[in-house]
């Protein structure tokens, strides 16, 4: 092999070197990307989790406020009721 075609070989050997090195960085951003994507997505969802945890808090809290205001409307009711039995009995 002459001086020549060494030279050529080595830069040929060389660009297959480069465009695979290229390819790999490619992919190596690409699986950045995706990684930072998912990351967004994992911060989207705890964020809607911490949203929709307070929010049913806050409907338990009713739940039970209104369990307890049922309680004593019936509670009334049923004084209510025996009053005006009281007064239609005399």
């Amino acid at each position: 092999m002459t001086n020549g075609e060494t030279v050529r070989v080595a830069i040929e050997e060389l660009r297959r070197a480069i465009s695979t090195l290229d390819n790999a960085l490619d992919m190596r951003f690409d699986r950045e990307r995706d990684h930072g994507e998912v990351e967004g997505e994992v911060r989207r969802v705890n964020t809607d989790r911490s949203r929709l945890a307070q929010e049913l808090d806050q409907s338990e809290f009713r739940a039970n406020r209104l369990e307890e205001v049922n309680r004593e409307v019936s509670r009334r009711l049923v004084t209510a009721m025996e009053t005006i039995r009281a007064v239609l009995d005399r």
